[in-house]
């Protein structure tokens, strides 16, 4: 079994011997004789389960340290080690969340090794829970959205190259927890379900809408809400969503909100507002042109994340009939029957279960090939 990794900090190099001697059975204790040094460790690349700082060294205190700590590996647990004389700072340390335990020195090998195991314990219960969060729920928002654009591709087809582009242009920007933005995405688009089906389909084509459709449109948000307020732990893809509005007041809820809005709501409204462009004037490079103009949305940072990510690289273009089709192409067009019947949206990306559904329909009824697709160089490689 892998020992927890444990980095103890302290400006005494006969205290870090000695905290070595009374761990290293249990654990895989690595020193630094300072802050900086230990930041030094974080930057590049080293993780640890937990950090053990004194609190009296030059420079950067053991407070200050955990802080630090706490905002560029909030995973690793914090213990603060502290004399009588420095109690206060301690306390201060705890009530402000920067530490999970503090102990006061001398502190007896046991106390410490328990302390040790019960905050290995801590970051076990937070990893594990931030995986069934991330992996566990972000891949079952997936699911029902893959369901969705499969059953109805002419509504929420288009939508699933948007949630790809809203979680690389997070993840771009270097937004912790990436995976809100995303699912805040697929969520919004779930709403849409309860609207009829040509009001989705001139939504994604950028048709105008009429007051009674402009209206429904007003109360999905409301009907997310819902949805939301079953599933517990999703408190900041709600604050994304509450500052997004529904496209149709989108105008008066930017205005409102301006740049005071979450970051993520930002990256949501640029990814949405592109998707209505590029299907208003079928051209990716006048969608993104569109885009630009409204800057003032958005933000200079989230603008140029958009940019980057989503400008077209004059990917390798291929009519493809069904048999030649590869997990990962993209759809340029509609899968469609040779009646005229969608069965898939432009803009998918080809996955096993899209492969499936395809080739089952194929024998019932002829489609109209060949297709062209997107073909990424990963896959043209193959």
């Amino acid at each position: 079994m892998t020992r927890s990794r444990i980095l103890c900090v302290d400006d005494e190099p006969q205290v870090l011997e000695g905290l070595q001697r009374v761990l290293r059975s249990g654990f895989d204790v690595s020193v630094s004789t300072s802050g900086q040094a230990a930041l030094s460790r974080l930057e590049a690349g080293e993780t640890f389960e937990v950090v053990v700082s004194d609190m009296r060294m030059p420079v950067m205190n053991g407070a200050a340290l955990l802080f630090e700590f706490r905002r560029q590996a909030p995973d690793t647990v914090r213990v603060l080690l502290t004399g009588h004389s420095d109690l206060e700072s301690a306390i201060a340390a705890v009530n402000e969340g920067h530490i999970f335990r503090f102990l006061t020195k001398p502190c007896p090998p046991d106390t410490l090794s328990t302390t040790l195991r019960a905050a290995t314990l801590q970051y076990r219960l937070v990893t594990s829970e931030r995986v069934l969060l991330e992996q566990t729920l972000v891949g079952s928002v997936r699911a029902l959205t893959e369901v969705l654009a499969l059953t109805h591709p002419e509504a929420f087809g288009p939508a699933t190259r948007q949630h790809e582009r809203a979680r690389a242009i997070a993840e771009r920007l270097g937004i912790a927890d990436a995976w809100h933005v995303e699912v805040a995405s697929m969520l919004a688009s779930v709403g849409f379900v309860v609207l009829p089906s040509d009001v989705l389909v001139k939504l994604n084509t950028g048709a105008p809408l009429d007051d009674a459709e402009r209206a429904m449109l007003q109360r999905v948000p409301s009907v997310v809400e819902r949805i939301l307020s079953n599933i517990p732990r999703l408190e900041n893809v709600r604050e994304v969503l509450k500052h997004l509005g529904s496209p149709a007041e989108r105008g008066a809820v930017v205005k409102a909100s301006g740049l005071g809005a979450p970051i993520g709501t930002r990256v949501l409204r640029a990814v949405q507002d592109l998707g209505a462009a590029e299907a208003r004037c079928g051209d990716l490079e006048r969608a993104l042109t569109e885009v630009v103009a409204r800057r003032d949305q958005y933000g200079d940072n989230v603008l140029e994340a958009v940019v980057a990510v989503c400008r077209p690289s004059q990917p390798e273009i291929r009519n493809l009939f069904l048999n030649e089709f590869s997990v990962g192409m993209v759809l340029v067009e509609e899968v469609k029957t040779d009646a005229g019947m969608v069965l898939v949206a432009r803009g998918q990306r080809v996955t096993p279960q899209l492969l499936e559904r395809l080739k089952n329909f194929a024998q019932r009824m002829k489609l109209s090939e060949p297709i062209r697709c997107e073909v990424p160089a990963s896959v043209a490689s193959q």
